[in-house]
């Protein structure tokens, strides 16, 4: 495979009078996980189903390996939708056979694969069990079974950890680890965006279909504002008035959060709180994923 990478490169699709994409863009590298994360609605499905073909695109395109991805190509696909695509009256260990001699095992390779996936993701004594009889976390284990046991070149995982207890997704988590570190692409949409910033070397924020922002976790906190944090207990409500560009984000007694857009000189910030009093703390603060994703959500909203 060498670095080969998926890429989406200005994919756009409508539904009527609906944009469900527009002009999206971004790529996953080879050995990467890729969290792509957006509200409800805002186009992680559509862009999943099209790059697996089961969706056609109005314009643009998608590419594995610098080459427009073919019938052969999406074979070389793992994937797991966000509605569960199993059958349900079909036992585990049969159904996994079965899929992976449709990507092409042979009838050996697919039995030794279906008792190495169902071990590994703790299934393997629901094997003789049809789906529908298993909890819904057994089910998205054998989910990602299904996506996984026909050795895959490329993982596409949509929701994968939506459901499940946290031993589950400490399982999930170290296998798209796992295969990532072999050098598979992995991207994963997910609404925990904790879970994202953990795991993730790149996120993409999709809204209305358009990417807004697409980086590392650390690139997405040096952009924009930088928030402060000012411990300072005499201070009162309004003492920052004074300085451009300073925004209060919370206070709370003596504790202050700020936002500085860029090019405010912090220290003006600090002779300010000084002019009130003692301060105990004055500190930058790194915005979580959760925080930077409602933050551009809200700016687009504003837009």
């Amino acid at each position: 495979m060498g670095d080969a990478r998926l890429e989406i490169d200005r994919v756009s699709k409508r539904y009527g009078d609906v944009v469900a994409l527009r002009e999206t863009t971004f790529d996953v590298r080879a050995g990467e996980l890729f969290g792509f994360v957006g509200s409800n609605g805002a186009g992680k499905t559509t862009t999943m189903r099209i790059a697996l073909g089961v969706l056609a695109a109005d314009s643009g395109e998608v590419r594995w390996d610098g080459t427009p991805i073919t019938l052969d190509t999406r074979r070389r696909i793992g994937y797991m939708p966000e509605e569960r695509g199993l059958y349900p009256k079909m036992k585990v260990g049969e159904q996994l056979v079965y899929l992976a001699r449709l990507h092409g095992l042979s009838a050996s390779d697919a039995e030794r694969s279906m008792l190495d996936w169902t071990e590994r993701l703790g299934v393997d004594g629901r094997r003789g069990d049809d789906v529908q009889n298993l909890s819904l976390g057994n089910q998205q284990r054998v989910q990602l079974a299904a996506a996984l046991v026909h050795n895959p070149d490329i993982l596409v995982l949509d929701e994968p950890f939506s459901g499940l207890d946290p031993i589950a997704v400490e399982v999930m988590s170290k296998v798209l680890l796992e295969k990532a570190a072999e050098g598979i692409p992995v991207v994963f949409s997910s609404h925990q965006l904790e879970l994202v910033e953990r795991l993730c070397d790149r996120v993409g924020i999709i809204r209305g279909g358009e990417m807004v922002a697409v980086g590392t976790v650390d690139e997405l906190r040096s952009g924009g504002a930088v928030e402060m944090v000012v411990d300072a207990p005499r201070a009162q409500p309004g003492w920052t008035d004074g300085i451009a560009g300073v925004t209060v984000r919370s206070h709370d007694g003596s504790r202050t959060i700020l936002e500085l857009t860029n090019g405010v000189d912090d220290q003006a910030v600090l002779t300010a709180a000084l002019a009130t009093g003692p301060v105990h703390e004055f500190s930058r603060r790194r915005p979580s994923l959760t925080e930077l994703y409602r933050n551009v959500v809200t700016q687009e909203d504003k837009a």
